[in-house]
């Protein structure tokens, strides 16, 4: 039956209290207890009633008085509604909790029934941090596939389970340019110096920003999503192995038989497992073009972003002039003349100043001080004077640095990252753009493979990254 159809009418009424985030934290807090519990019959009542005070007190939690009562809807007359006691016979009485009487306990037993545990499950994500989601998700993809490859029965199921865990990943990239958007955005539009600083120290909590950071470290994303690859092509080569011998029975089997039918029984299975497998690397090539395309978004925000600070910085902003603010100030000063006679001699104006009035735009002007003189353009002019290839972006490194680091580190044409390889920030990065150089095509990642990992005297870390040559 449809799990929908059994949620009671008066479900929704949380939704529509006033105390609608006190509720959410008692039915969580009550589930997690639930789950630690020892006993396996659940929490009572008066376990329940007393985790809604402790997290009363806890939360610091200021009950509001509800309006009157909908109809058809009776008070209870034993346990006012503020108490701990009522809270919990109204999330009783609306169906997200469930009261069993036991008879060897004599008294009642809370229980969650099976919709509300996908409502609790959702109150408790959106009270968590969860800032290792997208580690848990390559962990868990390549566990399945390693777990597969090692199975000797190669149970399709774990298969279903990888594929459906880097469809949640893909999403998870997605939202994740969608939050980068709105950060730079927010970031964009701020009028302040002290507005910016305030959403920079914000981002120090924020959650996309923690993904990002472990998606870019090479412990993680990097790490596990070569091993994955170099997984899916090994079963698929196993799978395609096993296809041919069956192929080959088959021609020797007479039809109808028990032996002809389970052979055709693990063709189809050979063939499923192709397109589940199939289908992964397709998620995965997504996964790759969307994570690219994540680091790039950053880069074109963050230039945004660093093009406003620094106009806020140089230029200030149009809303609060201060020449406006000296006008003002002027004005209402009995002072006026000798602040603005002493101004013009600390200034030196080439001519003298004049007080703007309502006519002052209306009277003749002298044509002869604005006359227009073009000026001739110096063809001796350094190049390096010329400020507009500033906002040009300049690569970190050229082709020949990375060519001449490859060449360094090559032995009888195999490039081997080694513990003298990486002396310095800048050799890390190159060697990281060496491993997306090479990568880049789906022939070339064959030459690719990672040999565990080397941890330098500078603390830096990094995988022992073997590139052969290609055939």
């Amino acid at each position: 039956m449809i799990l929908k159809k059994k949620i009671p009418n008066d479900f929704y009424k949380l939704f529509r209290t006033k105390n609608r985030e006190a509720y959410m934290q008692f039915v969580t807090a009550i589930y997690e207890e639930n789950n630690e519990v020892y006993a396996s019959l659940g929490l009572t009542q008066e376990e329940c009633a007393l985790i809604i005070e402790n997290t009363i007190e806890k939360s610091k939690i200021v009950w509001q008085e509800e309006d009157d009562m909908e109809e058809g809807e009776t008070p209870d007359a034993l346990f006012p509604s503020d108490s701990p006691s009522g809270m919990l016979n109204h999330l009783i009485r609306w169906g997200w909790l469930k009261s069993d009487f036991d008879e060897k306990l004599n008294t009642c037993v809370i229980s969650f029934p099976e919709y509300s545990q996908l409502y609790v499950e959702l109150f408790k994500k959106l009270q968590s941090d969860d800032d290792s989601r997208e580690r848990e998700s390559m962990l868990s993809i390549y566990s399945a596939l390693f777990t597969y490859h090692s199975d000797n029965e190669k149970n399709n199921d774990i298969l279903k389970s990888a594929l459906r865990t880097s469809k949640s990943l893909g999403q998870l990239l997605s939202n994740m340019q969608d939050g980068m958007r709105s950060y730079f955005d927010e970031l964009s539009s701020q009028k302040h110096f002290i507005g910016i600083q305030q959403v920079l120290v914000e981002e120090i909590n924020n959650s996309d920003s923690k993904k990002y950071a472990i998606l870019t470290t090479t412990d993680s994303f990097y790490r596990y999503k070569e091993a994955v690859k170099e997984l899916i092509s090994e079963i698929l080569n196993e799978n395609d192995e096993k296809k041919a011998v069956l192929l080959k029975e088959k021609n020797s089997l007479e039809t109808g038989t028990l032996l002809q039918k389970r052979n055709e029984y693990r063709l189809q299975y050979c063939e499923d497992t192709s397109r589940i497998v199939m289908q992964l690397e397709r998620e995965f090539d997504m996964i790759e073009r969307k994570y690219n395309k994540l680091i790039e978004q950053k880069t074109v925000f963050a230039k945004r972003a660093l093009a406003r600070i620094h106009y806020i910085l140089q230029e200030g902003v149009s809303e609060e002039d201060n020449i406006i603010k000296l006008i003002n100030l002027l004005d209402r000063s009995e002072k006026k003349d000798e602040i603005l006679v002493e101004m013009r001699e600390r200034i030196r104006f080439s001519s003298q100043f004049k007080n703007i009035t309502d006519n002052s735009f209306a009277g003749r002007r002298d044509r002869g001080d604005g006359a227009f003189a073009p000026v001739m353009l110096d063809e001796e002019i350094d190049a390096r004077e010329q400020h507009m290839t500033d906002f040009v972006p300049k690569p970190l490194y050229t082709r020949n640095e990375l060519q001449s680091f490859r060449r360094k580190n090559t032995v009888d044409g195999v490039f081997v990252a080694t513990e003298e390889t990486v002396q310095s920030v800048e050799d890390l990065e190159k060697l990281l753009f060496l491993w997306q150089e090479e990568t880049e095509e789906r022939l070339a990642e064959d030459t690719v493979s990672v040999d565990g990992e080397i941890r330098s005297e500078d603390g830096l870390t990094y995988s022992r990254l073997v590139i052969g040559q290609n055939k």
